[in-house]
């Protein structure tokens, strides 16, 4: 990192109420609970954005829908001149079980087409915080997976998402 730059944390979602609470938000849900209930948004580069009290947070949540995330990412990253170490995605994996994270720095998309639009606009090295979400496979469910990641938690799959959520250090 570098510490003369701010760091951009971004969660990864849909915007719009239907999409609320749904699998592929996770990474809006995490963003809304770092930042606390009484923080101010702003509109800016296809985002809504808050900062952490001493601004050197910045908190985005992409307004592009998920398959064009990188659009804002990089017009976020091009304004405030954040390099690409300074950047941390969250985002939702089908291929970790529900309630479950981990944390890499580079690699693939794993097929999630929010990090492939991201990779293709600024680079893929950057630290991804993987949210699980868990995959049809893993619930018997003949659901297709991307019938999956739009549909909602179930209540226990909820509290195991917002146990993992309140684990996320920045």
């Amino acid at each position: 990192m570098q510490e003369n730059k701010p760091v951009l944390v971004v969660g990864l979602g849909n915007p719009g109420d239907e999409y609320k609470l749904t699998r592929h938000n996770v990474g809006f849900m995490a963003i809304d609970f770092l930042c606390g209930a009484d923080s101010v948004w702003k509109k800016e580069k296809q985002a809504l954005t808050t900062r952490s009290s001493d601004n050197k947070i910045i908190y985005a949540k992409p307004q592009t829908f998920m398959n064009n995330s990188g659009d804002s990412v990089s017009a976020i990253m091009k304004f405030y001149k954040i390099p690409l170490e300074n950047l941390v995605v969250i985002h939702d994996d089908m291929d970790i079980k529900v309630g479950e994270k981990r944390e890499k720095v580079g690699g693939s998309s794993a097929g999630h087409n929010g990090i492939k639009s991201i990779d293709a606009l600024v680079g893929n090295d950057y630290r991804r915080i993987r949210i699980g979400i868990g995959h049809p496979r893993d619930f018997n469910s003949p659901i297709p997976p991307v019938d999956w990641v739009l549909g909602k938690f179930d209540k226990e799959q909820l509290k195991a998402i917002k146990s993992v959520i309140k684990d996320i250090k920045i």
